[in-house]
């Protein structure tokens, strides 16, 4: 009897822990009904098609909402940021890069690899990102609240840092290009 309950006790445990590979969707609108099954990100994607061929006033506002892809994003870091059973990893010399393109680097390679399963957590202390700077905490202070005040970045309510959807935006669009330029990355 024991032996049976711990076995249903380790199966339901593997299914409260084991992540849903895929998402199953039905929806309706009007006279249309459509009923999908993919992986979230997929699921997330057909929903959005679904919206923007039904209302038009969605499609106009998806176009303003700030989206990450994820895949370009990890095609763009190519080169620059990597991950090892240690955790994420820069490739480029800290002497190619300014102090704000170390530390917003260094979030970005935590959001992605947080995004991707990787790496716990998508935010830093303010001790780690000193460390990985190599200067001292006025310094790092100094940047990180710059980046803060840029909305790059933002502090969270147990004080650690990460960089935002808008920091991502603008690092795909402006940074990481210049800092490939300047590594011949």
């Amino acid at each position: 009897m024991d032996r049976r309950r711990s076995h249903i006790e380790a199966q339901r445990q593997n299914e409260l822990t084991e992540k849903p590979e895929k998402v199953a969707v039905h929806i309706k609108y009007k006279d249309f009904e459509e009923t999908f099954s993919a992986t979230p990100e997929d699921t997330w994607f057909l929903l959005n098609k679904f919206f923007s061929k039904f209302l038009p006033s969605f499609e106009i506002a998806n176009k303003l909402h700030l989206n990450v892809d994820l895949q370009r994003l990890a095609k763009d870091c190519k080169g620059l940021i990597a991950f090892s059973h240690e955790g994420a990893n820069l490739l480029v010399p800290k002497n190619k890069l300014t102090d704000n393109e170390t530390l917003s680097l260094w979030l970005l390679a935590s959001y992605l690899g947080h995004k991707l399963g990787m790496i716990e957590s998508d935010a830093l202390p303010k001790e780690e990102l000193q460390i990985k700077l190599g200067k001292s905490g006025k310094i790092a202070s100094t940047r990180l609240g710059e980046l803060v005040k840029s909305d790059m970045v933002t502090k969270t309510a147990n004080g650690k840092f990460k960089i935002t959807t808008f920091g991502v935006a603008q690092l795909q669009k402006d940074a990481l290009p210049k800092i490939k330029a300047n590594t011949n990355e």
